[in-house]
């Protein structure tokens, strides 16, 4: 999935980050890698560009726009914002996304949500965890140059205004993460929805802390192992991860909240407390709380007692019919995980046309091996039908139809919603025109030469007039909130990722078929083929 998290920074060495994207650093320390040498290390496989510069160098320009508004002259003034947009590994495979692809959206994105801004757009192939993440660095100078239109997330006049700072607010994170989720829609890459928290939340401290912690443990192992000793816990756990198995200890177990927090408090003295409707958690050895929206989905109040409810359901369930077997919460909740989007590695191929391909000029030893990967999808294609139930060809039929028209529901669904974003985005810019030409509409009711007034001013009037017909011709007598304009975009965009999910499964399950159908139709073709050859042949 796309994420996009933000880092401010008040280094006044704008060539500091230009240095980080371009050479290799130390991932705890961050500073930079020397080789034997004493000179840094290049990265591989970047691509930078630069945006507002003027074919300046980054630094130089920044400079010189801090000096021409005299702006970022104090230590605590924030210089630069750093949007990291991370892609999920697996799109590189499946969804043949490249680092010049990830460069082209990372300018798109910087010059549609950034604008006025210098900016480095930057694009690594792989993070320093080296899972294969490509993502994008976009380092934009906090001052801007010129004025703007009026974005949903700008809730301040001065927002739009040349000479004016950045403000990273959290209406501006969700208007970005939102724009994020669309954008890998739009590419049809994976995605999650990042408007509403994760099962299991890891912020970036967490993270920090637990890789940190593990290096230390693994020096700390080695050192043991070297003495003779065995280490008694090799992985390095974080205080909130030590208190999510904790609760889900007792929560596989517990069928009342009385029961949860009595043996929650008992086993780990852990204090379960209730606030406004939220649930937190006192473990002994802290003053405040960890609330659980830092835990994750799994932890809060909604989940907890739901959780609660299938335990006492199931128990009731289970001493009527005399078992006493206890699922445990992890497959509970595995239950409630959203569909797989990337294709099964060891699912049915499609089974090679040997003839055709022979008659292409095909060898031998290509031959060889296309019978014998034939073979092998016979196997995996009878294995199919036998797990799935299907007895005869026209079941796959069917089920190919079924899957078929659910993917159709789903694109209209997500087409249907594509249409009231778009229109809900129009609104917040025809309101956004309206309220900043508005004053020029009323500086001509006063003026003593409306003619030339109208002359001068002709542009903001014209966009005043095509506002107004806007929402004459939708009946609109009232100004619009874009407040509420944007959080319902905000609703429509989550439900469509989950659509968007289930879309994309039902996709890989359509070709799935697909293949399976095609196979069957080339074992029937070989199996009836010498009787029709024995059939001629009399």
């Amino acid at each position: 999935m796309a994420t996009i998290k933000h880092i401010s920074s008040k280094n006044a060495d704008y060539g500091a980050a230009e240095q980080y994207l371009t050479f290799e650093h130390d991932e705890f320390t961050m500073k930079p890698i020397r080789n034997e040498a004493g000179r840094m290390v290049p990265r591989e496989g970047y691509r930078i560009d630069t945006l507002n510069c003027e074919d300046e160098d980054f630094a130089i320009s920044c400079l010189r726009v801090n000096m021409q508004y005299k702006k970022n002259s104090q230590r605590q003034d924030i210089k630069s914002h750093h949007y990291i947009i991370s892609f999920d590994p697996r799109d590189a495979a499946d969804n043949e996304l490249t680092v010049e692809k990830a460069q082209e959206l990372g300018i798109e994105y910087c010059q549609k949500h950034f604008p006025g801004h210098q900016a480095l757009v930057c694009t690594h192939p792989d993070g320093h965890n080296h899972s294969g993440n490509i993502h994008v660095h976009i380092v934009i100078n906090s001052l801007r140059i010129h004025e703007v239109e009026r974005k949903a997330y700008m809730d301040r006049p001065c927002d739009t205004q040349a000479g004016a700072k950045h403000r990273c607010t959290a209406s501006a994170m969700r208007y970005f993460r939102s724009e994020v989720m669309e954008m890998c829609q739009r590419e049809g890459l994976h995605q999650i929805d990042l408007l509403n928290g994760g099962r299991e939340k890891i912020t970036e401290r967490e993270y920090w802390a637990k890789k940190r912690g593990q290096t230390e443990k693994n020096v700390l192992n080695k050192k043991m192992i070297a003495d003779g000793l065995t280490p008694r816990q090799p992985k390095f756990e974080t205080e909130k991860e030590l208190l999510r198995q904790s609760i889900r200890s007792v929560l596989s177990m517990a069928v009342s909240f009385e029961e949860f927090s009595a043996k929650l408090m008992q086993d780990y003295g852990i204090a379960v407390k209730e606030s406004r409707g939220r649930y937190s958690y006192l473990t002994p050895d802290r003053t405040k709380p960890i609330t659980a929206r830092k835990l994750g989905t799994d932890f809060d109040k909604a989940t907890v007692l739901s959780v609660l409810a299938e335990n006492a359901s199931r128990t009731v369930q289970k001493e009527e019919s005399g078992q006493n077997h206890r699922d445990s919460v992890v497959e509970r909740l595995k239950r409630r995980k959203t569909p797989k989007t990337a294709p099964n590695q060891d699912s049915v191929q499609r089974m090679v046309d040997i003839p055709g391909k022979m008659s292409e000029g095909k060898g031998k030893g290509y031959e060889w091996w296309a019978k014998d990967f034939n073979l092998q999808q016979m196997s995996q294609t009878m294995i199919y039908l036998e797990e799935y139930g299907f007895s005869c060809p026209e079941d796959v039929d069917t089920a190919i139809k079924e899957s078929s028209d659910r993917q159709r529901e789903l694109s209209k669904e997500m087409k249907s919603m594509e249409k009231r974003i778009a229109d809900n985005k129009e609104l917040i810019r025809q309101a956004t025109v309206y309220r900043k030409t508005k004053p020029t509409y009323d500086g001509l009711k006063k003026s003593r030469k409306p003619e030339r007034y109208r002359e001068e001013n002709r542009a903001d009037l014209a966009l005043f007039e095509v506002a107004g017909r806007y929402f004459k011709e939708r009946g609109m007598t009232k100004f619009p909130a874009i407040a509420k304009i944007q959080a319902e975009n905000e609703s429509l965009l989550s439900r469509k990722n989950a659509i968007y999910s289930e879309y994309r499964g039902q996709k890989t399950k359509t070709e799935e078929l697909r293949r399976v159908k095609s196979n069957i139709d080339v074992m029937l073709k070989q199996e009836y083929k010498p009787q029709r050859r024995q059939e001629q042949e009399r």
